[in-house]
C-alpha cells in the first residue's frame, strides 16, 4: 500500500490495487484521533445552534413533550450510527454513504444517496451562515450597547454581504486542511458545551421564580413520546428532532484522514452521539422549567422568538454580563459547524468525482493541504448562491429549509441503513453480534426514518407545514424538498451521459462481505 492510502488492508489486492474499485483519493491520513474525529462530530451537528433554531419550533408542535421528541429522535440516529460503524469497518472510504449504497445497490441508488447528503449539507451550511450572521450583528450591538448596529441584521444587503463573508472564511479555513480545523474545533466545542452548562445550571436555579411567571414544574410524563396529541404533530417534532442530530457522520467522511480508519471514525461518532443527547435533554427540560412551552411570554413556542430561544433567553436568564457569553455561543457553534460542514460535502463530492460519478475536475487534492480544494470552494460557492436565493425569495427561508433538510436526512439516513443489511446480508447468519448490529439494528433504524419521510413528505404538501408559506397553492416545504430531489434526478440524467462506466457498474463494482477479508 502506498503512503497515501489510509484505506484498510480489507478493500486491497495483494497487489496493491484497490478491490473492487475502491480507490485512495490521496487526502492527509493519520491528522486526527479519536478525540478530534468526536470534536468534528459534535462541532458539525452545532448543539447550541441546533438548540437555539428548534426548541421553540419543537416545542410548538408538541408542547411540553419536547424531551420525549429529542429522545425519540436519537433512537433511529443511534441505529444508523450502527449501520455506519459496520460499513466504516469493512469499506473506510471517505465517500460513506454514497460509496456504501453504490456496493449494495448499484450506481444509481447510490447517486442518489450521495447527492441527497450533498443537498443536505448544502442546506445546513446556508442556515448557518444565516444564524452565524445575525448572532455576529446581535453580539455587536450587545457589545457596542448600540440598538441601530443590532438592527443592521434587518438590513437585507448587509445581512446577505456579512453571511457570504462568513461562508468565505469557513471556505477557506476548511480548504487549508484537517489540522486547522482540528485545532480550532477544539476551542469552539468546548466553549459551546461550557455555556451550555451554565445556562443549564442557572435555569434550573431560577425555575418556579416570581421573574419568571410561565414556568413548569418537572413531569416525568414530559419524556413519554405516546402523550403527543396526534401523529401528525409527532412526526413534525420528530423531523425537527432528526435534523438536530444530523452531521455526527462527519466523523466517517473523514475517515481516510483518521488514525485507525477503519475503527477510530465509528468509535467517535458513538461519543458524539452520547454527548449530545445528553446536551439535548437537559437543556431542553431546563427551558421548560424556566419559561415553559407555551406560545406567551418567554414561552418556548412564542412565534416572535420560537426561531431563535437564546436571544430572547439571554438576559433573563443569565443576566446581562453572562448573557452575552450566550450570544457568543450560539455564534462560535453557528460559525464551528459552518466550517466542519464542508468535511462531508466535499469529501463526498471528491469520492464522487473519484468514481467518476462528477466531473473529473472535482477528484482534484491540494497538492500542499492534501484536501479536495475544487470540491470545498464549489461547496461555498453553491452555499452563497442557495442562501442569498432563497433569502430574496421567502422571508421564512431559515424555517422552512430545516423543515425540508429533515426530508434530506431521512432520505440518505435511510438508504445507507438498508445499505448495510443488504450488503452484509451473507453475514447475518454467522453470530448473534452480526445479526444485531449489521441488520437487525440497520434495518430498523432505516424503517423508522423511512416512516418518517413518507410522513413529512405527506404533510408538507400543506402550506400550513414550516413557515405556511406556499409556491402556486403547494407548501412551500415541499417545493424545496422535492424539488432539490428531482434535481439529483436531472443532474444524474446528464452525469449518465457523461460517464457511462460509472452508471454501468463498471468503475465502482457491487460486492459482498464474501469478496472482502474478516474484520
Amino acid at each position: 500500500m502506498s503512503q497515501l492510502d489510509t484505506r484498510s488492508p480489507a478493500t486491497v489486492k495483494d497487489d496493491g490495487a484497490p478491490a473492487d474499485g475502491m480507490r485512495s483519493k490521496g487526502l492527509g491520513g493519520n491528522s486526527v484521533g479519536l478525540l478530534g474525529s468526536a470534536v468534528i462530530g459534535v462541532s458539525t451537528v452545532a448543539p447550541v445552534y441546533c438548540l437555539t433554531s428548534t426548541l421553540g419550533s419543537t416545542a410548538g408542535e408538541v408542547g411540553v413533550q419536547m424531551p420525549a421528541v429529542f429522545l425519540a429522535g436519537f433512537l433511529p440516529m443511534l441505529l444508523v450510527a450502527f449501520a455506519y460503524r459496520e460499513l466504516n469497518k469493512a469499506m473506510p472510504d471517505c465517500g460513506t454513504s454514497f460509496t456504501w449504497t453504490v456496493k449494495a445497490f448499484g450506481p444509481r441508488v447510490g447517486w442518489m444517496c450521495g447527492w441527497g447528503l450533498v443537498i443536505a449539507t448544502i442546506i445546513v451550511l446556508s442556515n448557518l451562515a444565516g444564524v452565524a450572521t445575525s448572532y455576529f450583528w446581535l453580539l455587536a450591538g450587545e457589545i457596542t450597547g448600540s440598538d441601530s448596529v443590532a438592527a443592521l441584521d434587518g438590513n437585507k444587503a448587509v445581512h446577505i454581504v456579512t453571511c457570504l463573508a462568513l461562508i468565505a472564511v469557513a471556505t477557506v479555513i476548511s480548504y487549508r486542511g484537517m489540522t486547522a480545523t482540528k485545532g480550532l474545533q477544539y476551542t469552539l466545542v468546548a466553549l459551546q458545551l461550557l455555556v451550555l452548562a451554565v445556562f443549564v445550571v442557572m435555569a434550573f436555579s431560577k425555575a418556579g421564580s416570581a421573574d419568571f411567571p410561565t414556568s413548569a414544574h418537572f413531569s416525568w410524563s414530559w419524556l413519554n413520546p405516546f402523550a403527543v396529541q396526534s401523529f401528525a404533530t409527532f412526526t413534525a417534532g420528530l423531523s425537527l428532532s432528526i435534523f438536530m442530530y444530523w452531521g455526527w457522520d462527519a466523523c466517517l467522511t473523514a475517515n481516510e484522514e483518521t488514525s485507525g480508519s477503519s475503527s477510530t471514525p465509528g468509535r467517535a461518532a458513538l461519543v458524539a452521539m452520547v454527548v449530545l443527547v445528553g446536551s439535548y435533554l437537559a437543556t431542553g427540560v431546563a427551558a421548560q422549567m424556566i419559561v415553559g412551552s407555551g406560545d406567551q411570554g418567554l414561552g418556548l413556542a412564542n412565534p416572535d422568538t420560537s426561531d431563535n430561544v437564546f436571544a430572547a433567553l439571554a438576559g433573563p436568564v443569565m443576566g446581562s454580563v453572562l448573557g452575552v457569553a450566550l450570544f457568543v455561543a450560539v455564534l462560535a457553534s453557528a460559525a464551528a459547524s459552518l466550517q466542519t460542514t464542508f468535511i462531508p460535502v466535499a469529501r463526498t463530492v471528491l469520492a464522487m468525482a473519484t468514481y467518476e460519478a462528477l466531473p473529473a475536475s472535482y477528484a482534484q487534492v491540494h497538492p500542499r493541504y492534501r484536501t479536495p480544494g475544487r470540491a470545498t470552494v464549489t461547496a461555498g460557492v453553491a452555499t452563497g448562491v442557495f442562501y442569498t436565493v432563497m433569502t430574496l425569495v421567502s422571508e421564512h427561508v431559515l424555517v422552512d429549509t430545516i423543515y425540508a433538510l429533515g426530508l434530506m436526512i431521512c432520505f440518505y439516513y435511510a438508504l445507507t441503513a438498508f445499505a448495510c443489511a443488504w450488503y452484509f446480508r451473507a453475514d447475518l447468519l454467522k453470530s448473534g453480534r452480526d445479526l444485531v448490529f449489521k441488520g437487525v439494528f440497520p434495518l430498523l433504524g432505516g424503517v423508522l426514518l423511512t416512516a418518517v419521510f413518507a410522513k413529512t413528505l405527506a404533510d408538507m404538501w400543506d402550506p400550513a407545514y414550516g413557515s405556511g408559506s406556499s409556491v402556486f397553492g403547494v407548501g412551500s416545504v415541499f417545493v424545496i424538498g422535492v424539488g432539490l430531489l428531482a434535481l439529483g434526478l436531472v443532474i444524474m440524467t446528464v452525469m449518465r451521459r457523461r460517464s457511462p462506466a460509472f452508471f454501468r457498474g463498471e468503475v465502482l463494482t457491487k460486492s459482498t462481505p464474501a469478496l472482502v477479508a474478516e474484520d
